[in-house]
């Protein structure tokens, strides 16, 4: 059983498990209008944004997978997270029985490449070691980022979805082949 995030490297980023000196920069992004407006469109404050980074740390020992901090190499700065989780949504059409994947970061980095690094490093794991043929992710209409970074990671949008009676979009991304353990002969 995995107790905590694996720490994984990029050229630029360290993926790692929560710790309790992140909830500063934790709560600072996750407080943002502009951060939360496809999440849900409220600011979170300090008690909620605490509760959100236990959740997505809390998965790894319960599921076998989890929420990475996501910190800058250059300055050990945190910049967001990113990872996989399942939060039993209540969403038409039912949610399917795999890894829901979620990713949100700091408007400091949008633009720069951050986010499709450490989520490709994110998914790089999840296919070497989640027993899962795909991993799916659920996209607010509108925003069109986040959007495109799902399409760039190899989800295809396959149905709209209803979320909390808002309108969603549904994405999924199968496992590759080549990462698929063959099975026992």
């Amino acid at each position: 059983m995995i107790r905590s995030a694996p720490r994984l490297e990029t050229e630029r980023l360290i993926l790692r498990s929560f710790e309790k000196s992140d909830l500063d920069a934790h709560a600072a992004t996750l407080g943002n209008p502009d951060v939360v407006r496809f999440i849900g469109g409220t600011p979170l404050g300090r008690e909620d944004s605490c509760r959100r980074m236990m959740s997505g740390a809390g998965c790894w020992p319960l599921l076998g997978f989890g929420i990475w901090a996501v910190e800058s190499k250059a300055d050990g700065q945190l910049v967001g997270h990113c990872g996989f989780f399942d939060y039993q949504r209540e969403l038409e059409p039912a949610p399917f029985d795999l890894p829901e994947m979620g990713w949100i970061f700091d408007p400091s980095v949008h633009g720069k490449g951050i986010a499709f690094e450490a989520c490709s490093e994110a998914l790089a794991w999840a296919d070497r070691h989640l027993d899962a043929e795909a991993t799916w992710a659920m996209i607010v209409p509108g925003n069109e980022p986040s959007r495109q970074l799902a399409l760039r990671l190899g989800y295809q949008q396959i149905a709209d979805g209803n979320y909390r009676e808002e309108r969603c979009w549904l994405f999924r991304r199968l496992r590759p082949e080549a990462s698929r353990t063959p099975p026992n002969r």
